[in-house]
């Protein structure tokens, strides 16, 4: 999913934001790359034309086009060209990597898979926290890594794992990335699973 806007962030489309020098669109694509997912579609919208435009260069990546509505809408949208289950990722995740894509995708059983994070983790880390949600008893906050299956049954997993909690929304979320980007020992816990 790369096809938001970035007002939050407000440094030009966000999928082409670097973190560690490298557009976060591109790693997260290196992460989804280097995985066992069988195909990559990235889901852009009319406020990402040079995300666009960057990723008709790429070999191996499928790009439909969305309305530009919201994530949700744009998903709604997306899901009606590729088939279910699909894993799904926002391009603000740029601390991704395969291992954890392909936990993920271990991880799932069927109906609905939504990857979380507690939210006193990223507030530890210093990263914003947009919006969260209480499930057994934790308040969490969705990494924007799911994977979304034929029906709404939906199974939480929950990681400790550093890197999926920074969502990179605002300026101050890329300088903590970049950060951790460039630090060794950045996985914290990347196996525990609350599910």
């Amino acid at each position: 999913m790369c096809g938001g806007a970035g007002t939050r962030l407000d440094r030009g489309e966000k999928p082409l934001v670097s973190v560690g020098d490298e557009p976060m669109l591109a790693r997260v694509l290196g992460a989804l790359e280097a995985s066992r997912t069988e195909a990559v579609v990235a889901a852009t919208s009319p406020r990402t034309p040079e995300t666009t435009r960057w990723l008709e260069d790429r070999d191996g990546v499928a790009v439909i086009e969305t309305a530009g509505e919201g994530y949700v809408a744009d998903l709604t949208s997306a899901l009606e060209h590729v088939g279910r289950p699909v894993l799904t990722v926002a391009a603000d995740l740029p601390l991704l990597d395969r291992g954890i894509v392909d936990r993920t995708i271990e991880a799932y059983g069927s109906g609905a898979l939504t990857v979380c994070v507690p939210a006193a983790l990223k507030r530890q880390l210093g990263v914003s926290v947009d919006s969260t949600r209480r499930h057994g008893g934790r308040e969490l906050a969705a990494t924007g890594l799911n994977v979304v299956g034929a029906d709404e049954a939906e199974t939480v997993r929950v990681s400790y794992d550093a890197r999926l909690a920074v969502n990179v929304n605002r300026p101050h979320d890329a300088v903590v990335a970049g950060a951790l980007a460039g630090a060794a020992g950045t996985e914290v816990n990347a196996n525990a699973d609350g599910s």
